[in-house]
């Protein structure tokens, strides 16, 4: 596993049910909401939710590296965030834990709800894939891998593989398929389940090496968008191939102290390396560094981390999926691509259409990045029928879209 103001100011609480209106906190009561003894030894799920809702419009410097400014005067309208802000406590828009909101590089907005914790590293779930699309992108920076290297087979990274035991055609699987989740591997669950009887076949390579041998064969008809595990799992695989030392220590030192991140998990899988799929935990301002990192064209602090075209190549629409794929479009949510391990939609307010390029994991951990209004909308939480893209769309968009 990796593991890792004193001010006055207007400070809201609500509580999460019955709420009819919010009240003014002294400054001295002006902490965000942290993590007790008792929600550090329990698992996520049996968390206790917290008894009143954190809302701040002028989040505090933590030293964190996450600029702070104050909604209402460095943007945005504060009255239309907090009517939303109550109604998230009220529960009247899922299971939130938390909500920020950075505009022009400052961070306006930031509350806590349920199991939000400011110094809690939160599930990422799928958005843990958007983490390490960008560790590829700092393996090409440091010369590791090559933009061309991207649509060489897989198994070209791979030296300690049986090619005479593949199914046909795994060959065809090149980097580029994976990471847009084209690699044609079919497996079904009762396959998976019988893998996991035998977790030794899975060490290393052997993960590589059971999904090539038992896979259907890949065609060009198989090589289509299918969102699925063993993806990201062929891309960490590489990463590891490549990177000197191992992939958990590449992220971690290269990717993850550069930004300062050292308030995280990442779970390992039963090939020994970190999970690809999800298993990735950051805090809700460590998010907003991801999406800084991926913002500024793969700069953070002046020093190129990741090469700009991997970047534009990522956060950009590659392929098209359908409607019922991306399963967020709705009103006011339209046109989904697909990039590197990065959603995009547009989002229409009035007449007008904006673009968006997202980092989404399921139960509703998001990274929304709105470039014609330098916007980043980031929530974590715990629903099955998440609508993040949708509030973002109803109600945050047209708060800054003035």
């Amino acid at each position: 596993m990796l593991s890792n103001l004193n001010a006055t100011k207007l400070l809201l609480t609500a509580l999460l049910s019955g709420v009819s209106g919010f009240s003014a906190v002294s400054a001295e009561d002006n902490n965000a909401p942290t993590a007790s003894s008792a929600d550090r030894s329990v698992s996520f799920w049996d968390m206790a939710y917290l008894e009143k809702a954190f809302i701040d419009t002028t989040p505090a410097p933590r030293h964190d590296a996450v600029p702070v400014g104050e909604l209402g005067v460095d943007g945005g309208d504060k009255d239309m965030i907090l009517k939303l802000a109550q109604e998230i406590a009220e529960g009247k828009h899922g299971l939130f834990d938390s909500l920020l909101i950075v505009q022009n590089g400052k961070l306006l907005f930031e509350s806590y709800y349920r199991r939000g914790r400011v110094d809690l590293p939160h599930m990422q779930a799928s958005t843990t894939k958007a983490y390490l699309g960008l560790a590829i992108g700092r393996a090409i920076q440091l010369g590791y891998l090559t933009m061309a290297d991207l649509d060489k087979p897989v198994v070209s990274f791979l030296k300690n593989l049986e090619p005479e035991k593949f199914a046909e055609g795994v060959e065809r699987i090149t980097l580029h398929h994976a990471m847009t989740m084209r690699s044609g591997l079919r497996l079904s669950r009762a396959q998976q389940e019988e893998f996991n009887k035998k977790p030794d076949q899975l060490k290393g390579q052997g993960q590589v090496q059971t999904y090539f041998e038992h896979t259907q064969a890949i065609t060009p008809d198989t090589q289509v968008f299918d969102y699925k595990n063993a993806d990201p799992q062929l891309v960490m695989q590489v990463l590891d191939a490549v990177v000197p030392g191992t992939a958990q220590d590449f992220i971690e030192n290269e990717l993850l102290d550069k930004m300062g991140i050292t308030n995280f998990d990442w779970l390992q899988d039963k090939s020994g390396l970190p999970m690809g799929p999800y298993g990735s935990r950051m805090t809700s301002r460590n998010m907003i560094k991801w999406g800084m990192l991926a913002k500024n064209g793969g700069k953070w602090n002046g020093e190129q981390l990741i090469p700009k075209a991997f970047i534009v190549k990522a956060t950009n629409e590659i392929i098209r999926p359908s409607d019922d794929e991306a399963f967020f479009v709705g009103n006011n949510v339209s046109n989904p691509g697909y990039g590197y391990y990065w959603w995009q939609a547009d989002m229409q307010v009035d007449n007008i259409s904006y673009f968006t390029t997202s980092a989404q994991g399921g139960g509703g951990n998001y990274i929304i990045l709105v470039e014609d209004l330098d916007l980043m909308v980031i929530t974590t939480a715990h629903e099955r029928d998440e609508a993040m893209m949708q509030v973002t769309a109803d109600r945050v968009l047209p708060a800054f879209a003035q």
